[in-house]
């Protein structure tokens, strides 16, 4: 029987992959060479460090991940020693989004600004980026696009350069880490480059920690205003617990974790597994939901409100940033087990798209944002 060992923490994975095989779920961080001894796949998330260290003198054939980054797994050692491997590149991308837009809605009434006045900069334009930018465009705030990989393909979108995009009045990051080469993006963000953000602009990073290097940010922000909104950080589960302190909104790596983005990370590393092993997919991910959860709106003058109280009803950016401050009276180790805690047992969230909108009237305006936002009229 293939052995089959899997991060505790991936959605229905126990459900789907005892269909393949004799299934060990452990903890992303207590997944060691030791483990894998006789181990024939291995299933992980973002935490887990896959390399020749973890590998080595093991019958693992087959490696997954359930994230849409692969800056964990040493992808030329898989290739060398001819061990297959998947990701989920997607899976999770309009949760990103969604966070990103309930993140600009809060700011937007806590600082008294209108989005439709302000411009965004989105540095990376894949999965994520470009749903941002839809969600942006239909909020009708002016977009700048920043993908150099993509504008060497020849795509077609208009691209500006890291100049532009510093001028812009939010910057949001959706870059997976380099660490090396011509798109290089590990402290992407350095000194250098966030002394030159606008004073009060809003930078977001729900990409990876290391794109922003998170101590000169820190010290950037003691002497300049930024509002920075921040859901990965440096060293996790160690992050820099005064950045914390200085941050607008801080999250715990969860703008992901919707219930869909996890499901459909799982569901494509279980489809590429049985892939691999030429069998068949038998396990249904059903994520169809035929009876919508239903929400009352009601438009009113100020835009912005209206939709920020809107989405607060399916996800609370607030309580997660709650959530989080709690980590500021731990200790260190309290904090790293904190961390974990608060992905481990974070509550179910369902994407836009699950939802109805009752309302008594909507402009043919507000109708057409939210449909572009993916609710249902």
């Amino acid at each position: 029987m293939i052995k089959i060992v899997v991060d505790e923490n991936i959605a229905l994975a126990d459900k789907a992959f005892s269909r393949i095989g004799d299934v060990v779920m452990i903890s992303g961080r207590e997944i060691t060479n030791t483990v894998l001894k006789n181990a024939d796949i291995l299933i992980v998330r973002s935490i887990t460090r896959v390399d020749e260290k973890l590998l080595k003198n093991t019958s693992v054939k087959f490696v997954g991940t359930a994230t849409i980054g692969t800056d964990h797994i040493d992808l030329d050692y898989l290739n060398h020693s001819g061990i297959a491997f998947a990701d989920a590149k997607g899976c999770n991308a309009y949760s990103v989004a969604e966070y990103v837009i309930a993140a600009l809605l809060k700011l937007s009434i806590q600082l008294k600004f209108k989005l439709d006045e302000k411009s965004i900069g989105i540095v990376g334009v894949g999965n994520v980026g470009s749903k941002v930018a839809a969600f942006a465009n239909a909020l009708g705030m002016k977009v700048s696009l920043n993908d150099p990989p993509l504008q060497r393909k020849g795509d077609k979108q208009k691209f500006v350069d890291s100049d532009e995009i510093l001028k812009c009045d939010i910057i949001t990051l959706h870059t997976p880490l380099n660490l090396t080469g011509p798109d290089k993006s590990y402290h992407l963000f350095n000194k250098e480059k966030l002394k030159r953000i606008r004073e009060s602009s809003i930078l977001l990073n729900t990409s990876r920690g290391a794109v922003i290097n998170n101590a000169e940010l820190h010290d950037l922000i003691a002497n300049k205003k930024l509002n920075v909104v921040l859901d990965v950080w440096e060293h996790e589960p160690e992050i820099n617990i005064e950045l914390l302190q200085q941050v607008s909104t801080g999250t715990a790596h969860i703008a992901g974790y919707s219930y869909e983005g996890k499901v459909n990370g799982t569901k494509l590393i279980y489809n590429s597994l049985c892939d691999f092993l030429d069998i068949e997919k038998s396990f249904r991910f059903d994520l169809n939901n035929p009876q919508k959860f239903k929400l009352q709106f009601k438009e009113t003058e100020n835009r912005a409100a209206g939709l920020n109280d809107l989405i607060k009803n399916i996800y609370s950016i607030e309580d997660d940033d709650k959530q989080m401050r709690k980590m500021l009276i731990m200790d260190k180790s309290e904090r790293i087990k904190f961390f974990d805690l608060l992905r481990k047992n974070y509550p179910i969230r369902r994407e836009f798209n699950n939802y109805q909108i009752q309302s008594d009237h909507l402009s043919s305006e507000m109708k057409s944002v939210l449909q572009k936002l993916r609710f249902n009229i």
